[in-house]
């Protein structure tokens, strides 16, 4: 794997897009989402997957394959195509198979691993993850549940948290699959700091918010109504804040779910903590479904994938929207894009001149090519 040289902040991003789960709808989704001209046009693109599959998808939707191939061994940032499947032909899932199993599994989490390895090794500026199946990767002797997991473990992230975005609402969970009845035996000042100080860093490093301010949802009807409907608003959620606060974050709560959604949706926040998983996906969802995106923050690399999963009942049936899958790519474009801007140190050249700004006009883009 050759390294990347990519100093220029003029330079086109290039990002990798894992294939997900061969068996879903992950095939369609990336290429009916790369197919988009306006797509190809803002950044070029790896695919990480298996060329028969994406062919076969491209088949079923009517379009051309616009994609170079290059064995996975061998891919670099530079390729004369807009976009290049890094083919895994080693792997084969027959394409009437519409269900989980063993080597969709083992194809998927290698397409994963490749990824972030290649994102360490400057070769794509950024990550976006076709839905894989936690029941294949299960088949596959995975020791991680999903993506989230693994990013964490193979980037050696000790804190991570998943934020969702839609339309005006950035959302991040202070738990995540549990439960309902578990997320009390579960709940600790911790996992509601942790969020709270993750987003804080997501939204200046990744939105160029300067000065995020952050509403934190409480857990019980009312924000527990002086402990009447529970007291984790005043044994867990309030000394989350309180700490957060010491540290300098601008967050205020624990303010009563059905109104922060509101207030944040209106502007009155940057972004909201909720503290399980419906809490905060059900307004994501009912917001903008078709165009949520789901982002891992608190890795030292962008990741990106759709708010949805691998749908077998259609995959194959040339049914699926591409809409979130583009969400996806362009949020994970724009971050990568923020995220050099404002890391980019300033030199300053022999003449006296600084060479590189932490803000300043977007990079130009190559005109889209013919692949």
């Amino acid at each position: 794997m050759k390294k990347g040289n990519h100093n220029s902040i003029s330079e086109q991003m290039v990002i990798g897009v894992t294939m997900g789960d061969a068996a879903g709808i992950g095939p369609e989704v990336v290429v009916k989402a790369l197919a988009d001209p306006e797509v190809r046009r803002a950044a070029k693109f790896i695919v990480f997957g298996m060329n028969e599959q994406l062919c076969y998808a491209a088949d079923r939707a009517e379009i051309e394959p616009f994609w170079g191939r290059h064995q996975h061994e061998k891919i670099g940032r530079e390729y004369p195509y807009k976009v290049v499947v890094a083919d895994y032909d080693e792997y084969s899932v027959p394409p009437w198979l519409k269900e989980p199993s063993r080597v969709a599994g083992e194809a998927s989490i290698k397409f994963c691993t490749d990824a972030i390895a290649a994102a360490k090794a400057g070769i794509i500026d950024g990550i976006v993850t076709a839905p894989i199946s936690k029941a294949s990767w299960k088949m596959a002797d995975a020791t991680w549940p999903g993506h989230t997991e693994l990013f964490a473990q193979k980037c050696r992230a000790p804190r991570k948290a998943m934020m969702f975005v839609a339309g005006p609402l950035k959302v991040a969970l202070a738990t995540i699959h549990l439960g309902l009845f578990d997320v009390r035996n579960k709940f600790t000042i911790g996992c509601v700091f942790e969020p709270i100080d993750l987003l804080n860093d997501a939204l200046k490093e990744y939105f160029g918010i300067e000065n995020p301010h952050i509403g934190v949802a409480a857990l019980n009807p009312h924000a527990g109504e002086l402990g009447q409907f529970g007291d984790e608003e005043e044994r867990i959620i309030g000394p989350a804040i309180l700490l957060a606060q010491e540290q300098g974050i601008d967050c205020v709560g624990p303010i009563p779910a059905d109104a922060l959604f509101v207030k944040a949706v209106h502007g009155e926040f940057d972004a909201v903590v909720a503290m399980y998983h419906d809490q905060g996906m059900i307004p994501v969802k009912l917001l903008d479904f078709e165009h949520a995106v789901n982002i891992t923050i608190g890795l030292p690399l962008v990741r990106t994938s759709p708010a949805h999963g691998t749908a077998f009942d259609i995959a194959g049936r040339n049914l699926a929207n591409p809409s979130s899958m583009k969400s996806a790519i362009m949020m994970a474009i724009q971050m990568a894009k923020t995220k050099r801007a404002v890391i980019r140190p300033t030199a300053v050249t022999p003449t006296g001149r600084p060479t590189g700004e932490a803000s300043g006009p977007a990079p130009r883009e190559e005109p889209n090519s013919a692949a």
